[in-house]
């Protein structure tokens, strides 16, 4: 049994179940990020967190898995290969910590597609492009490294590794 704590429900509203974005493509930034093991515990992926920044579906979560940390060697270069793109789309080109990629506008390509597992419709991101094709949307690190500037958060503990290698 647990205590509730004098829950009572008539204070809340329901939560209502979310279906998928319909397939587009979204103005959104990464909110969220953090490296997990795998299931079968053989290797690590970043899990990256979406937050739509206008329109009809401001406000909703997409999520992205990268196994950057993979057995399979396809699987890996797929990862970084995304990464890489995540990267050039907000213009971060070395981050030392995936706290660098976020808030940043990128343009998602979301599609939707069926789980294998409970045949219900989700979203999956196909593909990632800056906010303005001709010019990036932040300054890569290096020129920050020139400058003496640099306004991205730091974790000491972890700021020499890549996300991938923690």
């Amino acid at each position: 049994m647990a205590n509730l704590n004098n829950y009572n429900a008539n204070d809340y509203e329901p939560t209502v179940a979310f279906d998928p974005v319909p397939a587009g493509k979204y103005l959104a930034c990464v909110t969220d990020s953090e490296m997990k093991a795998t299931k079968k515990g053989d290797g690590n992926y970043l899990q990256l967190e979406f937050t739509v920044l206008e329109g009809e579906y401001k406000g909703r979560k997409v999520w992205d898995r990268l196994c950057i940390n993979h057995p399979k060697g396809i699987t890996q270069k797929i990862a970084r290969g995304t990464l890489s793109a995540i990267c050039r789309a907000v213009g971060v080109m070395q981050p030392g910590d995936s706290m660098e990629l976020h808030n940043l506008p990128l343009i998602i390509n979301v599609k939707c597609k069926k789980r294998q597992d409970t045949d219900e419709m989700t979203n999956e991101i196909k593909s990632y492009s800056a906010k303005n094709p001709q010019q990036p949307a932040a300054q890569t690190s290096a020129p920050q490294a020139a400058t003496g500037q640099n306004n991205a958060p730091q974790n000491p503990a972890n700021s020499a590794n890549p996300p991938w290698q923690r």
